[in-house]
Order: C-alpha cells, then sequence, then structure tokens
C-alpha cells in the first residue's frame, strides 16, 4: 500500500513548506489537485521534483469530456513526467479506450485511475445524480475501466474489497477521504481509517488534512508508514 499526500494548502509557498518537511520520507506519492494545478502551473511539478527528485507525482486533474479531448489531455499530462493521472469512469468506454491508446505510445506512461464516485457522495446523493444505487454503479464502472485496460480506479474503501474479490487484486484501487486514527470527516462522507484500507485490500491511500494539519506533518507521514 502506498501513502499519497494530497497538496490541498491555500498556496504554493505552504505546500512547498510541507514538502520540504516531508522530504526525507520516503516512498511518499504527492498528489497534485485541481486548484493546486489551476493556481501553480506545470511548473509546480517540477518543484516539487526538486524537493526530492524520488517523489512519486500524482496529478488529479479528473479529466471528464469527449473522448479526442480527452486523449488530447492525457497524452500532454504523460509529457509532464507524472506517475500517475485521474479520469472519470462515466466519461464512458470510448473515452477511456482513447486514453489508453494514446498513451500506449509514450514510454514509461503514467498509471491511469478511473473515478467512479466522489467520496463526497453518500448512497443519497449519488442516486440523485446516476439513478441507481452506489455499491452496482461502483463496480460496473470498475469492470468498465478494466476492459478499456485502465490500470485502476479511484473509490471508497467500502467498495475496494468488493472490487479486488470481483475483478482480482492485480487491478488497483486508490482509496481517497482516508482518516487514519479517525479524525474529523470534514466534507467527505465515505472515510476510513488506515484499518479499513487494510483490509479492503487498497493499493494507494490518499491523506490530506490529517498531514497537512498537524503540528508535525512528517510524523504523522511516518506514522501512518509504519502502520500500512
Amino acid at each position: 500500500m502506498k501513502l499519497c499526500v494530497a497538496l490541498d494548502l491555500p498556496s504554493k509557498e505552504e505546500n512547498l513548506e510541507l514538502l520540504e518537511s516531508l522530504k526525507d520520507v520516503e516512498g511518499v506519492w504527492i498528489k497534485v489537485g485541481l486548484r493546486s494545478f489551476i493556481r501553480d502551473g506545470s511548473t509546480f511539478l517540477e518543484e516539487i521534483k526538486a524537493v526530492n527528485p524520488l517523489f512519486k507525482v500524482f496529478l488529479d486533474l479528473k479529466l471528464y469530456d469527449i473522448p479526442n479531448t480527452m486523449g488530447d489531455s492525457a497524452e500532454s499530462i504523460a509529457m509532464l513526467n507524472v506517475d500517475m493521472l485521474t479520469i472519470h469512469a462515466s466519461s464512458g468506454k470510448e473515452a477511456m479506450l482513447e486514453v489508453m491508446e494514446r498513451l500506449k505510445t509514450i514510454p514509461n506512461p503514467p498509471l491511469v485511475m478511473a473515478v467512479t464516485a466522489l467520496t463526497s457522495f453518500n448512497k443519497e446523493s449519488f442516486f440523485e445524480i446516476y439513478h441507481t444505487g452506489l455499491e452496482t454503479q461502483v463496480l460496473e464502472f470498475a469492470k468498465m475501466a478494466k476492459e478499456c485496460g485502465v490500470n485502476g480506479v479511484v473509490c471508497s474503501c467500502s467498495e475496494s474489497l468488493m472490487i479486488k474479490e470481483q475483478l482480482g487484486d492485480d487491478f488497483l484501487t486508490l482509496t481517497p477521504a482516508i482518516r487514519p486514527f479517525g479524525e474529523n470527516s470534514g466534507d467527505q462522507k465515505r472515510v476510513a481509517t488506515l484499518q479499513d484500507a487494510k483490509e479492503a485490500k487498497s493499493d494507494f491511500i490518499v491523506v490530506g488534512r490529517p498531514i497537512y494539519e498537524a503540528e508535525n506533518p512528517k510524523r504523522v507521514a511516518e506514522a501512518i508508514l509504519q502502520n500500512l
């Protein structure tokens, strides 16, 4: 299981300060989300590597558009030398196939993870949008993503084990909204602890606030890694 630290602080300077505190922590992935990428641009990805060249970079933009635009975008993201990117499974088979086809020609392409249901959804709010059961649709999205050659899916711990049992342990799951030691859930609905993530066979966990709001982010990150 790999730890992804979310860079969700209000400024680039604060994010870089967080990175400096984590630069000696081995095996950490760094998640750059939409706000940071829009604000700080692609050069920020180079600044992350400048802090520690061994940091793995996860660019979490959750692409959702027509197939050609998604293919173009995924190709451009791959040229930024990131290690993982996200798309939406609900963009459909044609779009996912286009993304994977484009990345075939790129040396050392990033992992592609398809978002199933955002962890800010609960069953009721998911039904309002998709008009179907959350777990049923998450599994359908996961099956579709695997058929398209996508490396894995983004889901909550509540669905990860089900996906592993249905699609195999080699199909990756990335689980956001991890509150390692039972911290406040904030704006997330489907949260989980480290123990939940282990039992769900998560391959990647995303931790944000419990690390970057801590007095000693390095100590929290190391405690998480020791418990993985």
